[in-house]
C-alpha cells in the first residue's frame, strides 16, 4: 500500500557530511561543535554518508570508499566507538535536528561479514565469482535480492536496529533493489520509528536505462514513490549539466521540472541539489560567469527538500575525494551562510508544500522565472543567472513590492521589473 506522504519533508533543508573530512580529527565526536553553525544554515535534517566499517580487500586510495561497507551492523571505528556515535546523534537532536544515516544495500565490500556468512546471497559471474554489474566499482561485490528472502530478513531486522537510534536513511542507488523490498522495510521500520524518513537516491535516467538495456533491474523514479518520501533529480541532472556547459537551454531544464509535476504523485518530494558527493562542486563549475548567489537562491525556490553538502556554504570549489583523507577547505575568503539562512526562513514561512508551479525562461539572458502558488498566496522568484543587470517581464500588478532574501523595495511598472543582477522573491 502506498504510505501517507508527510508533506513538512518539502520545506526540509538537509545537510550531508562525510565525517572522515569534515573535520581535522574526522571523527563522531569532533563534528559535534559544528552543528550549532549548522543549525543556523535553517537546516533540520544532518545526513551522515556511511558510518559503517570499510572493506579492505579491492579497496580505493589509502583508505577506501565509505561505499565499500564491510559491516552494516558496526561504526566505522576510525571515527570511534557506538558510544561516540551515540553522543553525535544526541547532540543532533538536542540542535532540534534530525539525523539520517546512508544505508549501502546494493553491495558490499569482497570482504564484508555477508560474503564471509553468506555467499549464497550475492551475484555470481558466469565464473562462480563474485562481481558486480558495475565495472568500475571495482571495490564491491553485489548483492542479489532474487535468491534468497532470508537477505531481506538480514537487511530489514538491520534497519530496524538503526531505527531505534536514527530518524531515517538515505538508500545508495535504490533503484537497484526491488520496490518491494523497500515497501517491506518501510513497514516494519515504522512499527520501531514512525515517521521515519525514507531518501532514495534513484539514479540519472541514462544509468537506469543501461542497466535495464542488459537486462537487469531499475525502477523507475515513478515506482520507488511508493516506498520513499524523498528522491533525488538525477532524473533530470543531465540537462542541468548541460546546462552549466552551455551546451542546453535553459528553457530545456526548466521544462523538464515543470514536466515531474505532470508524471510523479501529487506531492512528491524531489532532492534539489547545486553538488553532492557524486558530482563536482557548483563553485567550480561557474566558467560562463553565472552567479552562484542566484544559483542558490533558484535552489531554494524550487519545490523540493534542499540538499547542502558540506562546505556548500563557504564555495568551497574543491571536490573532496572519498578514498583518502581531503578535509573541507573551510577557508575560502567566501561565506553564503547568510544567504543560505534567509533563504531558508522563505521557504519554511512563506512557500508552502504542495504549490502549483510554473516557470518560464530567457534563454538569451539565462533569467530563470518561478512561481509557486498555494492556500497561503502566489509567490514568484526571478534569478539573473548570470547576476546580469535586466529587464523582466512578469504577470504582477504594478506596484512597490519587497524582495523577501534582502528586504529592499522592487518596482514594477508597466508588467516589467527591473533586476540588478541580485536574486529576487516577492509575494504578489
Amino acid at each position: 500500500m502506498p504510505h501517507a506522504i508527510n508533506k513538512s519533508l518539502q520545506q526540509s533543508i538537509i545537510y550531508s557530511v562525510f565525517v572522515r573530512n569534515h573535520t581535522q580529527e574526522g571523527t563522531f565526536r569532533a563534528l559535534i561543535p559544528d552543528l550549532p553553525r549548522i543549525k543556523a544554515l535553517g537546516c533540520d535534517i544532518i545526513w551522515l554518508m556511511p558510518i559503517h566499517p570499510l572493506g579492505e580487500k579491492a579497496r580505493k586510495g589509502s583508505l577506501g570508499s565509505p561505499y565499500a561497507n564491510r559491516d552494516y551492523r558496526a561504526v566505522n571505528p576510525e571515527y570511534g566507538t557506538p558510544a561516540d556515535f551515540e553522543a553525535l546523534v544526541d547532540a543532533i537532536h538536542a540542535q532540534d535536528m534530525k539525523c539520517i544515516i546512508d544505508v549501502v544495500y546494493n553491495h558490499t565490500s569482497p570482504d564484508s561479514v555477508l560474503w564471509e556468512t553468506h555467499p549464497e546471497w550475492f551475484y555470481l559471474t558466469p565464473e562462480g565469482k563474485p562481481g558486480n554489474h558495475v565495472g568500475d566499482w571495482t571495490d564491491i561485490i553485489d548483492l542479489d535480492y532474487t535468491k534468497d528472502r532470508a537477505l531481506w530478513d538480514y537487511q530489514i531486522e538491520t534497519l530496524c536496529s538503526w531505527a531505534c537510534l536514527v530518524d531515517g536513511f538515505r538508500c545508495d542507488v535504490a533503484s537497484f533493489l526491488p520496490v518491494a523490498f523497500w515497501e517491506q522495510a518501510r513497514a516494519a521500520v515504522e512499527e520501531v520509528r514512525p515517521g521515519c524518513i525514507w531518501l532514495a537516491e534513484t539514479v540519472h535516467r541514462e544509468f537506469a536505462d543501461e542497466m535495464r538495456r542488459l537486462g537487469l533491474y531499475a525502477a523507475t523514479d515513478t515506482e520507488a514513490f511508493s516506498a520513499f518520501d524523498i528522491e533525488y533529480a538525477y532524473d533530470v541532472q543531465t540537462v542541468f549539466d548541460h546546462w552549466l556547459e552551455g551546451t542546453a537551454a535553459l528553457s530545456h531544464y526548466l521544462d523538464l521540472i515543470d514536466f515531474q509535476e505532470s508524471v510523479y504523485p501529487r506531492g512528491f518530494n524531489k532532492l534539489r541539489y547545486l553538488e553532492n558527493h557524486d558530482i563536482p562542486r557548483i563553485a567550480g563549475r561557474l566558467e560562463r560567469g553565472l552567479s552562484l548567489e542566484n544559483l542558490t537562491a533558484f535552489l531554494y525556490f524550487l519545490k523540493g527538500a534542499t540538499l547542502i553538502y558540506a562546505g556548500q556554504e563557504v564555495a568551497s570549489d574543491h571536490t573532496v575525494t572519498l578514498f583518502d583523507r581531503d578535509p573541507v577547505v573551510w577557508d575560502t575568503g567566501s561565506d553564503l551562510s547568510s544567504l543560505m539562512a534567509q533563504l531558508a526562513q522563505v521557504k519554511r514561512e512563506v512557500l508552502g508544500c504542495e504549490d502549483f508551479f510554473s516557470s518560464r525562461a530567457d534563454d538569451a539572458h539565462d533569467i530563470a522565472v518561478l512561481m509557486r502558488e498555494g492556500e497561503w498566496g502566489r509567490a514568484f522568484g526571478v534569478f539573473s543567472l548570470r547576476g546580469e543587470k535586466a529587464e523582466v517581464a512578469i504577470d504582477v500588478p504594478d506596484g512597490s513590492y519587497t524582495n523577501l532574501i534582502d528586504a529592499l523595495p522592487v518596482e514594477v511598472r508597466s508588467g516589467t521589473l527591473v533586476t540588478d543582477g541580485k536574486p529576487l522573491i516577492i509575494l504578489a
